[in-house]
């Protein structure tokens, strides 16, 4: 059963954005508008607001959706198990508002090592100078 975000109306998300956010669902790779955004700024979420990842730790992984390396400021985001289709993985969901987001993996660029697979969907984005 989809949980619905806390602070957001249904009317002010498109149907694949309730499907990305409310029900775990993605977006098919190389198709979401960030995958290849080099502006400088500021990733949120789309359903809340909250600032999730910033424009100096996305990297092209190759994968087909945007990569973050790291997550703007420490409690942005809550990890969790997602045992779902056969897989083992991490969920990263805000933690604003429990919108889901994507996946975290262990395969990214150092320092952290981390790579956050993120829906462009489930981004809004704020452009700084």
């Amino acid at each position: 059963m989809a949980v619905k975000p806390k602070n957001v109306c249904d009317s002010e998300l498109s149907e694949e954005q309730k499907h990305i956010l409310l029900e775990k669902g993605t977006e098919a790779p190389f198709t979401g508008k960030y995958l290849h955004n080099k502006k400088k700024g500021e990733y949120t979420c789309a359903a809340c607001g909250n600032v999730l990842f910033m424009s100096d730790t996305k990297f092209d992984s190759g994968t087909g959706w945007p990569s973050f390396s790291d997550v703007a400021k420490k409690g942005a985001v809550v990890l969790r198990t997602d045992n779902s289709h056969g897989m083992k993985r991490i969920e990263v969901v805000c933690a604003k508002c429990g919108g889901h987001l994507g996946h975290v993996f262990d395969d990214g660029p150092t320092p952290t090592g981390k790579r956050y697979c993120i829906n462009s969907l489930a981004l809004g984005f704020t452009e700084k100078q």
